[in-house]
């Protein structure tokens, strides 16, 4: 009967917190103030309330003069550190970074830089995920520093992405419990920023698909099971270190032999390496979606030059850092 009530005022709980948080702006830069700042007793701090409540009954019952000075005197101090708390937040500067894209399975690293105009340093900022509880205890996953005056300091937290795609990023928050532990200082920020999530690429994929051949050549390339094009010469004085086919460089000189071959720049140019989502031969579409990642890294690590087909989408062969970002960005979006 008693676990019956929980699931209800649960779902109610979750309500209210998405119904609080769709009020919220969208900013990657937010300042704290007295609106957006929240402050209420931990448990340490209800317990002092209770502490102070019987002891004022105590001096009461019994005129005792040194209970009302110790009395006042705690309660004094809980009523300072009130104030201390939620200076120590208020007035405090967040800003976000963009963060970079990562694969599937991996964590997004925020970047938020702290800064503070005041002329006296912070002490114990948390700042993390927000959780569930927003007024609960808090969590032990927390990335914690101190902001020195007049200055700020770089924090690093990390979030993991349900699954590849166009992710916005979740509600976090930052609070304090200094000085006293005896109250929860904590704001609610909801960043503007977005993450990008790669597919997570094939753990040990197949060879590369044949080249196709250009419009007006005969014959199409073969990919050998290592992942290099077929049509290499013998190495000439002058060839770019990257047409280099080092892994026949690394059998030859584990053999004994010294002699280094390069890829036949004739052969390449008349034949295109396409990563085709249909030809991937998967079962189902994230399994291709992995395969073709794993493609991409692999063409891109040996310096080719490759196409993407995708469904209603191409990519015309190309190479380099941009043109691999914009393939693992179209495989994100598929």
């Amino acid at each position: 009967m008693r676990a019956g009530w929980r699931h209800p005022l649960r779902a109610l709980r979750g309500r209210l917190q998405r119904w609080w948080h769709s009020r919220l702006p969208l900013t990657d830069t937010l300042v704290l103030t007295q609106r957006n700042v929240y402050i209420l007793p931990t448990r340490p701090g209800w317990m002092l309330a209770l502490t102070l409540l019987l002891l004022l009954v105590a001096s009461i019952n019994y005129q005792l003069n040194l209970g009302y000075l110790l009395t006042f005197l705690l309660a004094g101090c809980a009523v300072v550190g009130v104030y201390v708390c939620h200076a120590n937040l208020r007035g405090l500067t967040l800003h976000l970074s963009p963060p970079a894209p990562v694969h599937a399975g991996q964590a997004v690293a925020l970047d938020i830089r702290l800064s503070s105009e005041r002329r006296r340093p912070r002490y114990g900022i948390g700042l993390g995920v927000l959780g569930e509880r927003i007024a609960g205890p808090a969590d032990a996953q927390l990335a914690w520093t101190d902001v020195p005056a007049q200055g700020s300091a770089p924090l690093q937290v990390a979030w993991a992405p349900p699954a590849r795609g166009l992710h916005r990023l979740p509600p976090l928050t930052a609070l304090t419990l200094f000085p006293l532990g005896t109250f929860r200082v904590w704001t609610v920020w909801r960043p503007a920023a977005q993450a990008l999530v790669y597919p997570a690429p094939e753990a040990h994929p197949p060879p590369l698909p044949p080249g196709e051949p250009l419009a007006g050549s005969s014959g199409a390339a073969r990919v050998q099971s290592t992942g290099e094009f077929d049509g290499v010469r013998a190495y000439r004085r002058g060839d770019p270190l990257k047409a280099v086919v080092w892994k026949k460089a690394a059998q030859a000189f584990a053999g004994g032999r010294d002699d280094l071959v390069s890829r036949d720049a004739l052969s390449t140019q008349r034949q295109q390496l396409w990563l085709d989502f249909a030809h991937a031969g998967a079962s189902d579409t994230e399994a291709r979606l992995s395969r073709l990642t794993a493609w991409v890294l692999m063409a891109e690590g040996l310096g080719l030059d490759y196409g993407l087909r995708l469904p209603g989408h191409e990519l015309p062969p190309d190479q380099g850092p941009g043109h691999r970002a914009r393939c693992l960005e179209a495989l994100a979006l598929v």
